[in-house]
């Protein structure tokens, strides 16, 4: 029995030193479970996102899906409110001179300036219609020669273009020629009556030679000479450029009937359609400049002279009619042509466009406030003029604005 106490007292002990030492275990254990296990809120893994584009965010280091720029290191802003009040603000940016080097940031003073309106439009080239004209035959009779051969000859109105034979022709002359002998014969007859129907006479007949085209100088030729000519030319009624040809050499015409069309190509128009949205900045006399593939080098101007008072409903266009003088004869009808409106705008504050980013809901810009911080500004844009944009409000005369390196600003203001 003795024996058996002296063996269950140390066994009871170790029994009991066992409990002690499990449960100390087991507390430690419940302690020290949330390092071992997930990170609690002083802990927290390392994210890396996009300058780009903030939305992109990965567990490890690589480069951007979107754009290929290498990823770099988020920052935690769990505990936000416990930093200085300047960082909060994501419409204001700090950047030590190294930062702003390695950003390409440039600023520019703003200036008011005076920009132009551009109206861009297409056109045709088109014949001057009060520059064309037809030769007719005033009487009728056989073209017994042809000086114009073909379309595009030049003509003059100096020169016959054809000549004409009539029998109707020979007999008016015969009849001028005896109307002129008899006012010969009755001009020193003591009958004062008779000597003026000598006079009557003449004058009728040669009033029917002026109807069939005889010039005044032709006439003289025939009063002169005594003899009446078989053929008689035919003459244009102005110089240019002979566009339709509709008879041939030795054909029968009647009187009235079309022989050439000729048309003056030193002034053409140009038929330019401008959408009906800008057709408000148009008025008469309002310069346009002209270009042409065929000549990329050389600037044709010329002056609205007519603004068609109806639309096209297919086109949503207006047509304006330029006129303008053709030197060398460049311009070719139906030739197709690149027409420039300028309208001058009021003075206004003008950026560079790379100095408005577009958000889609607003315009924003980056004002240096202070040098090396920038401050974010809603603007009110007007007219684009190629690379650079008016500003209607938002910024004031004299304040510096970022005009390169301004979506760089943007991205550090949106990782903040």
């Amino acid at each position: 029995m003795t024996l058996n106490k002296k063996t269950l007292i140390p066994l009871l002990l170790l029994l009991l030193f066992a409990a002690v030492a499990g449960g100390g275990w087991f507390l430690w254990q419940q302690q020290h479970s949330v390092k071992i296990g997930t990170p609690t809120a002083t802990e927290s893994r390392q994210l890396y996102t996009c300058s780009m584009h903030p939305s992109v965010i990965r567990d490890n280091p690589g480069l951007c899906p979107i754009c290929g720029m290498e990823l770099i290191k988020k920052i935690d802003h769990t505990h936000e409110e416990a930093l200085p009040a300047p960082a909060k603000m994501v419409d204001r940016i700090s950047l030590s001179p190294s930062r702003r080097v390695m950003a390409n940031v440039a600023t520019l003073e703003a200036k008011k300036e005076s920009l132009n309106k551009e109206i861009n439009a297409v056109g045709i080239v088109q014949y001057d219609q009060s520059r064309q004209s037809k030769v007719t035959a005033w009487i009728a009779g056989r073209l017994d020669k042809l000086y114009v051969t073909s379309v595009g000859s030049l003509v003059s109105k100096e020169s016959p273009v054809a000549e004409i034979y009539s029998p109707d022709l020979i007999a008016a002359e015969q009849e001028y020629l005896l109307a002129i002998k008899s006012r010969e014969q009755l001009k020193n007859s003591p009958f004062t009556s008779l000597a003026q129907n000598g006079e009557g006479l003449v004058a009728s007949a040669k009033q029917r030679l002026l109807l069939f085209g005889v010039k005044e100088s032709q006439i003289a030729t025939l009063e002169k000479t005594g003899r009446s000519d078989i053929r008689i030319p035919i003459y244009t009624p102005q110089s240019g450029v002979v566009i339709e040809k509709m008879v041939q050499q030795g054909q029968y015409v009647n009187m009235g009937e079309a022989l050439f069309n000729i048309a003056d190509l030193s002034v053409v128009w140009v038929e330019i359609e401008v959408y009906e949205n800008e057709f408000a900045s148009m008025h008469l006399g309002k310069q346009v400049e002209i270009r042409s593939r065929s000549f990329p080098d050389k600037l044709f101007t010329g002056k609205i002279s007519l603004i068609y008072p109806f639309l096209d409903p297919k086109t949503r266009t207006i047509k304006a009619r330029v006129e303008m003088a053709n030197s060398g004869l460049k311009l070719k009808p139906d030739m197709f042509v690149n027409a420039t409106i300028r309208i001058p705008l009021s003075p206004a504050i003008v950026l560079p466009v790379t100095a408005v980013m577009d958000t889609g809901k607003r315009q924003v810009v980056w004002v240096e406030s202070s040098p090396g911080t920038f401050v974010s500004r809603d603007v009110q844009v007007g007219e684009r003029m190629n690379d650079k944009v008016q500003i209607l409000s938002g910024i004031a005369v004299g304040e510096k604005v970022a005009v390169s390196g301004g979506y760089l600003i943007d991205s550090e203001s949106q990782l903040r």
